[in-house]
């Protein structure tokens, strides 16, 4: 590869925080390459989360702008470098990522070429957002490298670097970009498929027919043809099929535990903020996916894991975490209260198609939505009041719920409560 960019190769790199760590520790010999690559003028390194995170979905930015600080300074310190393109975790994007990147002073940030945003329009230009460029990929083209090229079912098959350079030729654009994951190479698609030989003979090929090669930063310096809006409820990535954000928070079990880790920051302010960050690895949620199809057999492929035991796996880390916080935090018995629950402490309601609650948070808001007669089983039984107290440790919101008799009495008890104790930490 090296002999290839000193020939007017042009590519860029992209690898979180954690991933350096681990080849700090692991794979020497990769490093190093990297570490070689990253001094090439034909080489850029892009930034991104140093956790490979999901912080750019919490409400607060402020924790995703510290994760892109802190990539951006490792970038510098370990390959010599100042990233000038910023890509988030799993091209998620909307435009409030997009405020953040501009706010940091990046050129450009990338995200997926999607339909849904672009309509009638082409990936292969540039595109504003907030005031910051966008490099979109051609998803298409890059998926024919990463998913088709194996495959003796595709009516293209076999793929060969003459062949993908003609197509890269024909096709209209100020730019496309094509970008695929490391494991594509080798992993995805074994040596014998061919696909090594086949990127090395792409930067001839492509030459050859008079393709020109750019790093993402000189892409930032092309006009801006139009400019996209992506709300924070159409936020956009380019996983599964959907290209949204359900690889992530599409179901219950996935939303419970964004929704805890979020919550976690009051906590990781008083002990080891680093655990706090690891557990928003995007990689924790993707885990938890129920999808079925082809997105589905993506999932299962990376999980060595069911779904469910992904999910309880994280939800007993997270919570352990959090009473090891609470010891060290003021309000102790307000933090115990607040704190996430592993699924065997977690208020699991009758009659309720599965509604669980895994903190007292979630408890507030399901009281709103589960069946009545579920709430009267437990109302007469005193299940919530024991919950409560045994669980949870409040014995002052267990006296209170004891006298409740319907759903309006708990909601209000309970919300006035949680109101409380989140002041007490806060």
């Amino acid at each position: 590869m090296l002999d290839a960019l000193n020939d007017g190769f042009k590519c860029a790199f992209s690898f979180s925080g954690v991933v350096v760590e681990q080849l700090e520790k692991w794979g020497g010999d990769a490093f190093e390459l990297f570490k070689q690559v990253a001094e090439h003028k034909n080489s850029e390194i892009l930034a991104q989360t140093y956790y490979h995170s999901v912080a750019g979905l919490f409400a607060d930015k402020d924790e995703l702008e510290e994760q892109i600080r802190l990539h951006v300074e490792l970038m510098r310190d370990v390959f010599g470098v100042k990233p000038a393109v910023f890509e988030n975790t799993e091209f998620i994007f909307n435009n409030s990522i997009a405020g953040v990147a501009k706010k940091l002073r990046f050129k450009a940030i990338y995200t997926e070429g999607v339909e849904r945003i672009l309509g009638r329009r082409s990936p292969n230009y540039v595109y504003s957002c907030d005031g910051i460029k966008v490099l979109m990929r051609n998803y298409r083209l890059s998926d024919d490298i990463a998913f088709r090229f194996s495959s003796v079912e595709w009516d293209q098959y076999p793929l060969t670097a003459d062949k993908f350079a003609g197509w890269l030729k024909a096709t209209p654009g100020d730019c496309i970009n094509i970008f695929i994951d490391y494991e594509t190479f080798g992993e995805h698609h074994w040596k014998e498929s061919g696909i090594l030989e086949f990127l090395r003979w792409l930067p001839i090929e492509c030459t050859d027919k008079g393709v020109e090669f750019a790093k993402p930063s000189e892409l930032a310096e092309l006009r801006a043809r139009d400019e996209i809006s992506v709300g924070d409820f159409d936020t956009i990535s380019w996983a599964d099929i959907e290209k949204d954000v359900s690889a992530w928070l599409g179901n219950s079990m996935q939303l419970t535990a964004f929704k805890a880790i979020e919550k976690c920051k009051v906590y990781a302010k008083h002990y080891c903020k680093k655990i706090w960050r690891y557990l928003q690895t995007s990689d924790h949620f993707y885990y938890m996916a129920t999808k079925r199809g082809s997105s589905g057999e993506v999932h299962s492929y990376f999980s060595q894991q069911t779904q469910f035991d992904a999910f309880s796996t994280y939800m007993r880390i997270l919570s352990h975490y959090e009473e090891m916080c609470a010891c060290k935090m003021k309000s102790r018995k307000a933090a115990t209260a607040l704190r996430s629950l592993p699924p065997e402490k977690a208020f699991h309601f009758f009659k309720s198609s599965g509604c669980s609650a895994y903190s007292l948070d979630e408890f507030a808001e399901l009281l709103n939505s589960v069946p009545e007669e579920s709430i009267a089983f437990h109302v007469e039984r005193q299940d919530f009041s024991r919950w409560v107290a045994e669980v949870l440790g409040d014995e002052e919101l267990a006296r209170r719920i004891a006298t409740c008799k319907s759903r309006r009495e708990l909601m209000e008890v309970v919300e006035r409560r949680r109101c409380e104790l989140w002041r007490l930490l806060k």
